[in-house]
Protein backbone atom coordinates (compact mmCIF):
# COMPACT_ATOMS: atom_id res chain seq x y z
CA UNK A 1 0.00 0.00 0.00
CA UNK A 2 1.52 3.59 -0.62
CA UNK A 3 2.38 6.00 2.10
CA UNK A 4 0.94 9.77 1.88
CA UNK A 5 4.36 10.64 0.43
CA UNK A 6 3.96 8.44 -2.21
CA UNK A 7 0.23 8.84 -3.14
CA UNK A 8 1.37 13.23 -3.23
CA UNK A 9 4.01 12.27 -5.59
CA UNK A 10 1.85 10.17 -7.84
CA UNK A 11 -1.23 12.53 -7.96
CA UNK A 12 0.90 15.64 -8.35
CA UNK A 13 3.78 14.29 -9.93
CA UNK A 14 6.57 15.73 -8.08
CA UNK A 15 9.61 14.78 -9.93
CA UNK A 16 12.80 17.47 -10.83
CA UNK A 17 12.77 18.87 -14.08
CA UNK A 18 16.65 19.26 -15.04
CA UNK A 19 15.47 21.08 -18.41
CA UNK A 20 14.19 24.02 -16.35
CA UNK A 21 17.78 24.88 -15.39
CA UNK A 22 19.02 24.55 -18.93
CA UNK A 23 17.07 26.71 -20.54
CA UNK A 24 17.23 30.65 -20.75
CA UNK A 25 14.33 31.67 -18.47
CA UNK A 26 12.02 34.93 -19.06
CA UNK A 27 11.21 36.81 -15.65
CA UNK A 28 7.53 36.03 -15.96
CA UNK A 29 8.10 32.46 -16.67
CA UNK A 30 7.96 30.44 -12.92
CA UNK A 31 11.13 28.56 -12.69
CA UNK A 32 9.30 25.35 -10.71
CA UNK A 33 7.29 23.44 -12.78
CA UNK A 34 3.78 24.36 -11.19
CA UNK A 35 2.02 20.81 -11.07
CA UNK A 36 5.12 20.05 -8.19
CA UNK A 37 3.38 22.98 -5.82
CA UNK A 38 1.31 20.96 -3.33
CA UNK A 39 -2.07 23.00 -2.50
CA UNK A 40 -2.92 24.06 0.83
CA UNK A 41 -6.23 21.98 0.25
CA UNK A 42 -4.53 18.41 -0.08
CA UNK A 43 -7.49 15.65 -0.83
CA UNK A 44 -6.39 11.73 -1.43
CA UNK A 45 -9.43 9.91 -0.85
CA UNK A 46 -9.36 6.43 -1.10
CA UNK A 47 -6.03 5.89 -1.60
CA UNK A 48 -5.35 3.11 0.46
CA UNK A 49 -2.64 4.94 1.89
CA UNK A 50 -1.69 3.21 5.23
CA UNK A 51 1.67 5.75 6.60
CA UNK A 52 3.26 8.92 6.04
CA UNK A 53 6.24 8.08 4.45
CA UNK A 54 9.55 9.67 4.85
CA UNK A 55 9.20 12.32 7.06
CA UNK A 56 11.78 14.32 6.19
CA UNK A 57 10.59 14.91 2.19
CA UNK A 58 6.84 15.33 3.56
CA UNK A 59 7.57 17.57 5.77
CA UNK A 60 9.52 19.67 2.15
CA UNK A 61 5.98 19.20 0.60
CA UNK A 62 3.24 19.83 2.98
CA UNK A 63 4.39 22.34 5.22
CA UNK A 64 1.88 24.51 3.95
CA UNK A 65 -1.07 22.24 4.01
CA UNK A 66 -3.72 23.89 5.63
CA UNK A 67 -6.48 21.22 4.95
CA UNK A 68 -6.26 17.46 4.31
CA UNK A 69 -8.51 15.11 3.63
CA UNK A 70 -7.73 11.39 3.94
CA UNK A 71 -11.26 9.36 4.34
CA UNK A 72 -11.69 5.80 3.16
CA UNK A 73 -7.79 4.83 3.53
CA UNK A 74 -6.02 2.63 5.54
CA UNK A 75 -4.56 4.38 7.92
CA UNK A 76 -4.92 2.76 11.39
CA UNK A 77 -1.64 3.22 13.30
CA UNK A 78 -1.82 6.67 15.83
CA UNK A 79 1.83 6.84 15.22
CA UNK A 80 1.47 7.58 11.53
CA UNK A 81 -1.69 10.04 12.45
CA UNK A 82 0.71 12.01 14.84
CA UNK A 83 3.23 12.26 12.39
CA UNK A 84 1.42 13.51 9.82
CA UNK A 85 0.32 16.33 12.45
CA UNK A 86 3.42 16.82 13.45
CA UNK A 87 5.21 18.00 9.54
CA UNK A 88 1.97 19.67 8.70
CA UNK A 89 2.09 22.80 11.48
CA UNK A 90 -0.54 24.91 9.72
CA UNK A 91 -3.13 22.51 9.40
CA UNK A 92 -7.01 23.85 10.28
CA UNK A 93 -8.62 20.55 8.88
CA UNK A 94 -8.56 17.16 9.09
CA UNK A 95 -10.84 14.52 7.85
CA UNK A 96 -10.01 10.62 8.56
CA UNK A 97 -12.98 9.23 8.04
CA UNK A 98 -13.31 5.62 7.45
CA UNK A 99 -10.21 4.81 8.22
CA UNK A 100 -10.04 1.99 11.31
CA UNK A 101 -8.70 3.78 14.01
CA UNK A 102 -9.53 1.38 16.48
CA UNK A 103 -6.22 0.30 17.76
CA UNK A 104 -5.00 1.19 21.41
CA UNK A 105 -2.89 4.66 21.46
CA UNK A 106 -1.02 3.56 24.05
CA UNK A 107 1.58 1.75 21.84
CA UNK A 108 1.81 5.07 19.40
CA UNK A 109 2.14 7.17 22.70
CA UNK A 110 5.42 5.30 23.58
CA UNK A 111 7.13 5.76 19.74
CA UNK A 112 5.72 9.18 18.61
CA UNK A 113 8.28 11.24 20.57
CA UNK A 114 6.71 14.45 22.45
CA UNK A 115 3.71 13.66 24.21
CA UNK A 116 3.26 17.45 25.10
CA UNK A 117 2.66 18.38 21.51
CA UNK A 118 -0.21 19.92 21.05
CA UNK A 119 -1.52 20.96 17.31
CA UNK A 120 -3.16 24.68 18.12
CA UNK A 121 -3.72 25.55 14.42
CA UNK A 122 -6.25 22.24 14.12
CA UNK A 123 -9.66 24.05 14.53
CA UNK A 124 -11.50 21.13 12.61
CA UNK A 125 -11.79 17.32 12.79
CA UNK A 126 -13.76 14.72 11.33
CA UNK A 127 -13.33 11.06 12.71
CA UNK A 128 -16.52 9.25 11.49
CA UNK A 129 -16.55 5.77 11.22
CA UNK A 130 -13.13 5.33 12.87
CA UNK A 131 -14.17 3.31 15.67
CA UNK A 132 -11.93 5.71 17.20
CA UNK A 133 -12.11 4.70 21.24
CA UNK A 134 -13.07 7.16 24.07
CA UNK A 135 -9.33 6.60 25.53
CA UNK A 136 -7.87 7.77 22.53
CA UNK A 137 -10.48 10.75 21.62
CA UNK A 138 -9.85 11.99 24.96
CA UNK A 139 -6.06 12.08 24.21
CA UNK A 140 -6.41 13.69 20.71
CA UNK A 141 -8.31 16.37 22.28
CA UNK A 142 -5.77 16.70 24.78
CA UNK A 143 -3.71 17.83 21.69
CA UNK A 144 -5.95 20.04 19.76
CA UNK A 145 -6.69 22.54 22.26
CA UNK A 146 -8.31 25.12 20.05
CA UNK A 147 -10.67 23.07 18.06
CA UNK A 148 -13.82 24.37 17.29
CA UNK A 149 -15.36 21.27 15.25
CA UNK A 150 -15.97 17.65 16.03
CA UNK A 151 -17.22 14.99 13.88
CA UNK A 152 -17.95 11.63 16.16
CA UNK A 153 -20.64 10.30 13.73
CA UNK A 154 -21.14 6.53 12.94
CA UNK A 155 -18.74 5.26 15.85
CA UNK A 156 -21.40 2.79 17.56
CA UNK A 157 -21.04 4.68 20.99
CA UNK A 158 -23.58 3.84 23.68
CA UNK A 159 -22.09 5.03 26.16
CA UNK A 160 -20.30 8.48 26.22
CA UNK A 161 -17.03 8.86 28.40
CA UNK A 162 -15.40 11.78 28.34
CA UNK A 163 -13.99 11.21 32.21
CA UNK A 164 -10.47 12.11 32.50
CA UNK A 165 -8.55 8.75 33.19
CA UNK A 166 -6.40 10.33 36.20
CA UNK A 167 -8.94 12.28 38.51
CA UNK A 168 -12.63 11.23 37.11
CA UNK A 169 -13.48 14.54 36.45
CA UNK A 170 -14.57 15.15 32.95
CA UNK A 171 -13.03 16.91 30.40
CA UNK A 172 -13.70 20.05 29.50
CA UNK A 173 -13.18 21.78 26.45
CA UNK A 174 -14.73 25.41 25.64
CA UNK A 175 -13.12 25.72 22.76
CA UNK A 176 -15.46 23.42 20.58
CA UNK A 177 -18.46 24.94 19.18
CA UNK A 178 -19.85 22.07 16.78
CA UNK A 179 -20.40 18.66 17.73
CA UNK A 180 -22.15 15.75 15.00
CA UNK A 181 -22.91 12.18 16.66
CA UNK A 182 -25.18 11.52 14.20
CA UNK A 183 -25.84 7.61 13.70
CA UNK A 184 -24.80 6.47 17.17
CA UNK A 185 -26.67 3.81 19.33
CA UNK A 186 -26.92 6.48 22.26
CA UNK A 187 -30.50 6.19 23.43
CA UNK A 188 -31.03 8.08 26.77
CA UNK A 189 -30.76 12.26 26.91
CA UNK A 190 -28.67 11.41 30.52
CA UNK A 191 -25.78 9.77 28.00
CA UNK A 192 -26.17 13.29 25.62
CA UNK A 193 -25.71 15.62 28.33
CA UNK A 194 -22.33 15.13 29.12
CA UNK A 195 -21.84 16.03 25.71
CA UNK A 196 -22.94 19.19 26.67
CA UNK A 197 -21.07 19.15 30.44
CA UNK A 198 -17.36 18.48 28.82
CA UNK A 199 -18.26 21.23 25.80
CA UNK A 200 -19.76 23.74 28.12
CA UNK A 201 -19.93 26.13 24.78
CA UNK A 202 -21.69 24.04 22.74
CA UNK A 203 -23.55 25.96 19.91
CA UNK A 204 -24.73 23.37 17.24
CA UNK A 205 -25.48 19.61 18.48
CA UNK A 206 -26.19 17.08 15.39
CA UNK A 207 -28.07 14.23 16.85
CA UNK A 208 -29.89 12.89 13.85
CA UNK A 209 -30.92 8.55 13.37
CA UNK A 210 -29.69 8.26 17.15
CA UNK A 211 -32.56 6.16 18.96
CA UNK A 212 -33.13 9.04 21.64
CA UNK A 213 -36.40 7.55 23.12
CA UNK A 214 -36.98 11.30 25.28
CA UNK A 215 -35.73 14.49 26.10
CA UNK A 216 -36.49 13.31 29.71
CA UNK A 217 -33.66 12.47 32.46
CA UNK A 218 -34.19 9.21 33.91
CA UNK A 219 -36.52 8.77 36.80
CA UNK A 220 -35.65 11.05 39.80
CA UNK A 221 -34.18 9.72 43.72
CA UNK A 222 -36.59 9.95 46.28
CA UNK A 223 -35.15 13.57 46.57
CA UNK A 224 -37.03 15.34 43.53
CA UNK A 225 -39.37 17.23 45.61
CA UNK A 226 -36.10 19.79 46.46
CA UNK A 227 -36.01 19.87 42.60
CA UNK A 228 -33.03 18.41 42.16
CA UNK A 229 -32.46 15.23 40.01
CA UNK A 230 -29.92 13.19 40.92
CA UNK A 231 -28.38 10.29 39.06
CA UNK A 232 -26.36 7.06 39.58
CA UNK A 233 -23.71 6.02 37.65
CA UNK A 234 -24.28 4.34 34.77
CA UNK A 235 -21.32 2.56 33.13
CA UNK A 236 -18.70 4.83 31.64
CA UNK A 237 -19.45 8.74 32.28
CA UNK A 238 -19.27 11.23 35.25
CA UNK A 239 -18.73 9.81 38.37
CA UNK A 240 -21.25 12.24 39.53
CA UNK A 241 -23.78 14.57 38.29
CA UNK A 242 -26.87 16.25 39.11
CA UNK A 243 -28.89 18.20 36.47
CA UNK A 244 -31.48 20.85 37.62
CA UNK A 245 -33.35 20.14 34.03
CA UNK A 246 -32.73 18.09 31.06
CA UNK A 247 -31.40 21.48 29.26
CA UNK A 248 -29.03 22.62 32.03
CA UNK A 249 -26.13 20.53 30.04
CA UNK A 250 -26.47 23.59 27.11
CA UNK A 251 -26.49 26.93 28.35
CA UNK A 252 -25.42 28.00 25.04
CA UNK A 253 -26.92 25.50 22.06
CA UNK A 254 -28.71 27.31 19.70
CA UNK A 255 -28.81 24.42 16.68
CA UNK A 256 -30.15 20.96 17.30
CA UNK A 257 -30.82 18.61 15.35
CA UNK A 258 -33.13 15.72 16.49
CA UNK A 259 -33.98 13.90 13.02
CA UNK A 260 -34.70 10.34 12.17
CA UNK A 261 -34.79 10.01 16.17
CA UNK A 262 -37.43 7.99 18.61
CA UNK A 263 -39.11 11.12 20.40
CA UNK A 264 -42.58 10.13 20.61
CA UNK A 265 -44.11 12.44 22.91
CA UNK A 266 -44.92 16.47 23.18
CA UNK A 267 -43.92 16.67 26.51
CA UNK A 268 -40.19 16.32 24.68
CA UNK A 269 -41.09 19.25 22.65
CA UNK A 270 -42.07 21.12 25.80
CA UNK A 271 -38.68 20.39 27.35
CA UNK A 272 -36.79 22.09 23.74
CA UNK A 273 -38.87 24.80 24.43
CA UNK A 274 -37.23 25.64 27.29
CA UNK A 275 -33.44 25.74 25.85
CA UNK A 276 -32.55 29.01 26.69
CA UNK A 277 -30.63 29.75 23.27
CA UNK A 278 -32.28 27.60 21.25
CA UNK A 279 -33.25 29.41 17.84
CA UNK A 280 -32.76 26.15 15.08
CA UNK A 281 -34.02 23.29 15.21
CA UNK A 282 -34.41 20.49 13.23
CA UNK A 283 -36.77 17.84 14.02
CA UNK A 284 -38.50 15.29 10.82
CA UNK A 285 -39.69 11.58 10.83
CA UNK A 286 -40.49 10.99 14.53
CA UNK A 287 -42.94 8.76 16.15
CA UNK A 288 -44.53 12.21 17.48
CA UNK A 289 -45.99 12.90 14.32
CA UNK A 290 -47.11 9.00 12.92
CA UNK A 291 -50.56 10.05 14.71
CA UNK A 292 -52.48 12.15 16.92
CA UNK A 293 -54.56 11.62 19.92
CA UNK A 294 -57.24 10.57 17.29
CA UNK A 295 -54.80 7.88 16.12
CA UNK A 296 -55.05 9.94 12.31
CA UNK A 297 -51.75 11.30 11.08
CA UNK A 298 -51.03 15.06 11.54
CA UNK A 299 -50.96 16.94 8.11
CA UNK A 300 -47.30 18.44 7.62
CA UNK A 301 -49.23 22.00 7.98
CA UNK A 302 -51.05 20.99 11.50
CA UNK A 303 -47.30 19.49 12.20
CA UNK A 304 -45.57 22.76 11.73
CA UNK A 305 -47.98 25.13 13.93
CA UNK A 306 -47.92 22.70 16.71
CA UNK A 307 -44.42 23.18 16.72
CA UNK A 308 -43.94 26.74 16.36
CA UNK A 309 -46.90 26.94 19.14
CA UNK A 310 -45.01 25.38 21.29
CA UNK A 311 -41.29 26.35 20.50
CA UNK A 312 -41.86 30.22 21.24
CA UNK A 313 -38.19 30.49 20.80
CA UNK A 314 -37.24 29.00 17.82
CA UNK A 315 -36.69 31.41 14.75
CA UNK A 316 -36.24 28.60 12.24
CA UNK A 317 -38.03 24.91 11.79
CA UNK A 318 -36.49 21.80 9.83
CA UNK A 319 -34.68 24.03 7.50
CA UNK A 320 -37.05 26.30 6.13
CA UNK A 321 -38.09 30.33 6.03
CA UNK A 322 -37.76 32.39 9.44
CA UNK A 323 -40.87 32.60 11.85
CA UNK A 324 -42.58 35.64 11.17
CA UNK A 325 -44.39 37.37 13.80
CA UNK A 326 -48.12 36.44 12.16
CA UNK A 327 -47.39 32.77 11.33
CA UNK A 328 -46.42 32.29 14.98
CA UNK A 329 -50.06 34.00 16.36
CA UNK A 330 -51.54 32.00 13.72
CA UNK A 331 -49.93 28.69 14.91
CA UNK A 332 -50.88 29.85 18.53
CA UNK A 333 -54.53 30.30 18.02
CA UNK A 334 -54.31 26.86 16.51
CA UNK A 335 -53.15 25.60 19.09
CA UNK A 336 -55.46 26.78 21.45
CA UNK A 337 -58.93 25.76 18.94
CA UNK A 338 -56.54 22.22 18.87
CA UNK A 339 -56.72 21.80 22.35
CA UNK A 340 -59.97 23.41 23.15
CA UNK A 341 -62.12 20.06 23.52
CA UNK A 342 -59.80 18.44 25.31
CA UNK A 343 -59.89 16.83 28.48
CA UNK A 344 -58.27 18.60 31.36
CA UNK A 345 -55.13 16.27 32.10
CA UNK A 346 -54.28 16.45 28.52
CA UNK A 347 -53.99 20.37 28.29
CA UNK A 348 -50.54 20.91 27.69
CA UNK A 349 -48.75 24.03 29.82
CA UNK A 350 -48.07 25.47 26.99
CA UNK A 351 -51.61 25.81 26.22
CA UNK A 352 -52.47 27.69 29.59
CA UNK A 353 -49.99 30.01 28.59
CA UNK A 354 -51.51 30.61 25.35
CA UNK A 355 -54.99 31.52 26.72
CA UNK A 356 -53.34 34.20 28.90
CA UNK A 357 -52.36 35.93 26.12
CA UNK A 358 -55.33 35.58 23.35
CA UNK A 359 -57.83 34.40 25.75
CA UNK A 360 -60.46 31.81 24.99
CA UNK A 361 -61.12 31.65 21.37
CA UNK A 362 -64.62 30.31 19.53
CA UNK A 363 -63.91 27.65 17.77
CA UNK A 364 -63.69 28.41 13.79
CA UNK A 365 -67.22 27.95 11.57
CA UNK A 366 -67.03 25.16 9.31
CA UNK A 367 -68.08 26.07 6.05
CA UNK A 368 -68.40 24.17 3.27
CA UNK A 369 -68.11 25.26 0.30
CA UNK A 370 -68.42 22.81 -1.89
CA UNK A 371 -71.64 22.97 -4.72
CA UNK A 372 -74.32 20.89 -3.82
CA UNK A 373 -74.21 17.85 -6.59
CA UNK A 374 -77.61 17.54 -7.46
CA UNK A 375 -79.76 20.48 -8.18
CA UNK A 376 -83.52 20.72 -8.86
CA UNK A 377 -84.31 23.08 -11.99
CA UNK A 378 -86.62 23.73 -14.63
CA UNK A 379 -86.00 22.56 -18.15
CA UNK A 380 -87.98 24.47 -20.87
CA UNK A 381 -88.01 23.73 -24.76
CA UNK A 382 -90.74 25.00 -26.80
CA UNK A 383 -94.11 24.11 -24.82
CA UNK A 384 -92.54 21.64 -23.15
CA UNK A 385 -91.49 22.35 -19.15
CA UNK A 386 -90.56 19.71 -16.81
CA UNK A 387 -88.94 19.84 -13.28
CA UNK A 388 -85.66 17.61 -13.21
CA UNK A 389 -82.60 16.88 -10.75
CA UNK A 390 -79.38 17.72 -12.23
CA UNK A 391 -75.66 16.57 -11.81
CA UNK A 392 -73.82 19.85 -11.99
CA UNK A 393 -70.52 18.44 -12.22
CA UNK A 394 -71.46 17.53 -15.54
CA UNK A 395 -70.22 19.19 -18.38
CA UNK A 396 -72.57 21.49 -20.76
CA UNK A 397 -71.78 18.44 -24.07
CA UNK A 398 -73.00 15.45 -21.23
CA UNK A 399 -76.11 17.57 -20.51
CA UNK A 400 -76.87 18.46 -24.33
CA UNK A 401 -76.93 14.07 -24.60
CA UNK A 402 -78.47 13.17 -22.23
CA UNK A 403 -81.36 15.92 -22.87
CA UNK A 404 -81.86 14.76 -27.00
CA UNK A 405 -84.88 12.62 -26.09
CA UNK A 406 -86.81 14.94 -23.97
CA UNK A 407 -85.71 17.86 -26.42
CA UNK A 408 -86.18 16.12 -29.97
CA UNK A 409 -82.98 17.96 -30.73
CA UNK A 410 -79.71 16.11 -31.57
CA UNK A 411 -76.37 17.86 -29.60
CA UNK A 412 -75.15 19.52 -31.96
CA UNK A 413 -77.71 21.59 -33.05
CA UNK A 414 -78.68 22.73 -29.55
CA UNK A 415 -78.42 26.35 -27.95
CA UNK A 416 -78.70 26.08 -24.36
CA UNK A 417 -79.43 28.99 -21.91
CA UNK A 418 -79.12 29.29 -18.11
CA UNK A 419 -81.93 31.51 -16.14
CA UNK A 420 -80.63 32.91 -13.05
CA UNK A 421 -83.94 32.75 -10.82
CA UNK A 422 -82.76 36.32 -9.54
CA UNK A 423 -81.20 38.48 -11.99
CA UNK A 424 -82.75 37.14 -15.13
CA UNK A 425 -84.91 40.65 -15.01
CA UNK A 426 -82.18 42.42 -15.13
CA UNK A 427 -79.47 40.61 -17.29
CA UNK A 428 -81.74 38.07 -18.92
CA UNK A 429 -80.54 34.21 -19.91
CA UNK A 430 -76.61 33.46 -20.37
CA UNK A 431 -75.61 31.00 -22.89
CA UNK A 432 -73.92 28.07 -22.32
CA UNK A 433 -71.11 28.57 -25.04
CA UNK A 434 -68.64 26.23 -23.78
CA UNK A 435 -69.13 22.41 -24.29
CA UNK A 436 -66.42 21.51 -21.68
CA UNK A 437 -67.40 23.80 -18.81
CA UNK A 438 -69.31 22.03 -15.98
CA UNK A 439 -72.52 23.04 -14.96
CA UNK A 440 -71.48 24.04 -11.18
CA UNK A 441 -69.74 27.21 -12.57
CA UNK A 442 -72.72 28.78 -13.27
CA UNK A 443 -73.61 29.09 -10.00
CA UNK A 444 -77.06 26.88 -10.28
CA UNK A 445 -78.86 26.85 -7.13
CA UNK A 446 -82.60 25.14 -7.29
CA UNK A 447 -85.24 27.01 -8.71
CA UNK A 448 -83.19 28.01 -11.28
CA UNK A 449 -84.52 27.46 -15.33
CA UNK A 450 -82.40 25.48 -18.52
CA UNK A 451 -84.18 27.21 -21.95
CA UNK A 452 -83.34 24.59 -24.60
CA UNK A 453 -83.40 26.35 -28.43
CA UNK A 454 -82.19 24.67 -31.84
CA UNK A 455 -79.88 26.16 -33.92
CA UNK A 456 -81.69 27.71 -37.04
Amino acid sequence: MPSLLEAIVEKYQCFEDDTFDQMPIPIYVPRKNPRNTIPNLLVLNDCDIDSAGQESDLRDKCHGVEELDLAQNCLSRWSEIFKILHIMPRLKFANLSFNNLSSDINSAIDTCGDLRETYPCLKSIVLNSTNITWRSFKHILKRIPMVEEIHLSMNNYDVIDLDDDDDCQSIQMPSVKKLHFTGNPVSTWYEVCKLGRAFPNLESLVLAECPLQSLMTPPPSPDCHLGILSYPRQGNGFCDMTLDSPHDAFPRLRFLNLNRTLIRTWDDVDILGRFPELRYLRIQGCPIFEENTDRQEYTEHERRQLLIARLPCIQTLNGGAEITADEREDAERFLIRYYMDKPENELPDRYKELVQVHGKLDPLVNIDLTPESKVQVKIICGDKCEQHILDVYQTVSEFKQKFEKFTGIPAHRMRVFYVDQHVCSVVGPEEMKFPNKRLYSYNIVKGDQIIVDSKR
